[in-house]
Parts: C-alpha cells; structure tokens; sequence
C-alpha cells in the first residue's frame, strides 16, 4: 500500500474540502443576517440556516477527525494545532476529549471492558442505561427506568441522536475545565489527570467557538428566534453525525474483553461500510467513514485513497475467509434499529417480570 502511494495525501483536496467547509458556515451566517424579519418566510430561511450550520458542524468533524488522525499532515504538532481550529473554534468539541476517547474505541471497537471504569473496552458503546448494544449489557438495566429505557430504545434511538452534540459539547467542557471521575481525564485506578497537551490553547479556542456561536445566534430578531437556532443547529449536527457513527458500528459484532478475536477479525467484524450512491452524497456526507472497515484497518490513509484501499481489503477478506459487510445507507440504518428491537426483546428473558 506504501508503495501505491495510498498513505500520501493531496494538498489540493484538503485545500478544496476546508475552504468549501468553511463556506457552510459563512452561508449559514449571511442567511440569518439577511433575512432578519420577523416574518414566517424569514423565519423558515433562519431555521435553514441553522440546518446549514448543523451541518458544517458535522463536516468540521470529519476535518478534525482526518487531521487528527495525521492524515493530513505529516507533521503531527501542525496537525494538533489545524486540529484545535476545525475541532475546539469550529466544531466546539475538545481534540484532547476526542483523542482520548477515539483512540480507545480504534483499538477495541465493539468491545466491552472487563469491569466498570476498564480501559480495555469501547467508550462508544458504553450507552448504559439509555441503549444496550449486545445481551450483556442488560445486567446494567437494573432500575426501572434503564429497563424502560431498553425496552424502547428502537424508538428513542433517533430523539437521543439529536441531542447527541449537546452530550458532547458537556464532556468536552468538563474534560478541558473540570475533569471528573467520569470525564476520562482520569488515569484508570488513580487519582492522577491525563495532561492536556497545549491546555491554554484547548481552553481558548472552545472560549472562542461559543463567541462566534451565540454572536451568529442573537443576531437573530429575537430571544425565541436564537434558542431556536441554537436548537435546531445542535440536532442537525447531533442527528447527521451520530447517524454515521452508528452506521460504522452499531447492530455488528460485540465482543467481550478477554474472548475478543484477532485485531484485523475484530476490526472487520464489528465494523459496517456504507457502499456508494452515483452522486457522491453518500461519501461527502460521511467524510469518507463510507469505507469504515478500511478506516479501521489503516486509520492514517486519507479520505481521498479509501476507495482503492477498499479493493485491496475486500480482496483480502475473500482470500482469508474473513465476513465483510457492505450494505446501503438505508438498509444499514434499519439494521441497527432491528438489532436495538432484538436486544430489547431479549430484556424481557432476563427480566421475565417485565
């Protein structure tokens, strides 16, 4: 793969895919700005423009997701601090948080850790008591209100999403301002804090994305117009990114800690791509988490070179007997909320009072 080239990424394209990103915001400013009155057509092109600017939200992560992840850049210390701009400014999530958090799941996704606060398992998946992914992960609905919870969770699935951004958003503050027992900070069994690497650069520029957030916010004619802007623009960026986490991972394999497979069996089998529309949206829209199973396996190749890397992992798969799953955007969405309906279904076994 080194020798094709597949790890070497192109300026052009990043140049091109920052500078149309960051048009969506600016788009979504002029049409709040521009179309101040208080009037329902006026209204109806503020709140577009907040959908717009959910969706730059959700196109900032991808950014910092690939950057992070030194795609982009073979200069790692560049790459934190381009990092802190489409991250923390932009997007309003901590990179300490994220790396934190994200480095975790890459080398155990799907997997449960072998006691509560383990740092051999997948923080993605901790979803208790709001969602249960696998069977035992119902030892944990031991209140009435977890058990309700599961028990309907292929109907909350989509209303918890859209608030998603705004659980993340808390964690990211806690992890940069006040680290907590829950906040990952802390090293597992200790009372020591992780460092934070450029801390007064992480807390600044989280200061500054909420500045340019609220100031985009009440510009608007009124109180209700901005916390509705705000509303709108957190569950359009909490829908559109937590939809395609979902479609990476959830309704596959889940392993335990000490019965997980091999590295590359595990990546595979407990990963989804989502295979692609003649338009491209499918591959814009995801930011190249399309090609999830190839992400996985060589999280440095960038967006640009997945498509190839995908011919050469299928290839392998097919030689080596390994189950590579590929299914629509759609049909991947449905088998998540069987899968979330399966699990609930089983709650009323372990639960037969229920």
């Amino acid at each position: 793969m080194k020798n094709q080239g597949l790890f070497k990424s192109n300026f052009l394209f990043y140049v091109y895919k920052m500078g149309s990103t960051f048009l969506l915001a600016v788009l979504a400013a002029f049409l709040v700005g521009a179309f101040s009155d208080d009037s329902a057509a006026h209204f109806a092109v503020r709140t577009a423009g907040a959908v717009l600017l959910g969706v730059f939200f959700q196109q900032c992560g991808w950014l910092c997701h690939e950057v992070c992840h030194h795609q982009v850049f073979q200069d790692r210390t560049l790459g934190r601090f381009i990092g802190y701009v489409w991250g923390n400014l932009a997007q309003g999530f901590s990179v300490g948080w994220w790396m934190n958090k994200h480095n975790t799941h890459h080398s155990v996704p799907n997997v449960h850790g072998d006691h509560d606060g383990a740092q051999n398992g997948d923080p993605d998946i901790d979803t208790m008591p709001l969602l249960a992914w696998s069977r035992s992960m119902l030892k944990k609905a031991t209140t009435p209100m977890a058990q309700w919870c599961v028990k309907h969770q292929a109907f909350t699935y989509f209303p918890l999403l859209s608030v998603a951004r705004l659980s993340w958003l808390q964690q990211s503050i806690e992890y940069a301002f006040k680290p907590n027992k829950h906040s990952g900070r802390y090293i597992a069994g200790t009372d020591k804090l992780k460092p934070l690497p450029y801390e007064n650069v992480e807390r600044a520029s989280l200061v500054a994305h909420y500045a340019w957030y609220f100031a985009i916010a009440f510009s608007c004619p009124s109180v209700f117009d901005a916390v509705w802007f705000v509303a709108i623009s957190n569950i359009s960026c909490g829908l559109s990114l937590a939809l395609v986490f979902g479609l990476g991972h959830n309704g596959m394999a889940v392993y335990d800690a000490a019965h997980r497979p091999d590295y590359w069996k595990l990546q595979v089998t407990t990963t989804r791509n989502v295979k692609q529309d003649r338009f491209g949206f499918v591959h814009w829209f995801c930011g190249g988490l399309d090609y999830q199973v190839e992400h996985h396996l060589f999280p440095t190749v960038p967006r640009h070179n997945l498509a190839a890397t995908n011919k050469l992992v299928q290839k392998f798969c097919k030689e080596y007997g390994v189950t590579y799953h590929e299914t629509t955007i759609w049909d991947g969405t449905v088998e998540v909320l069987n899968h979330l309906q399966k699990i609930a279904t089983e709650l009323h076994e372990e639960f037969p009072a229920m």
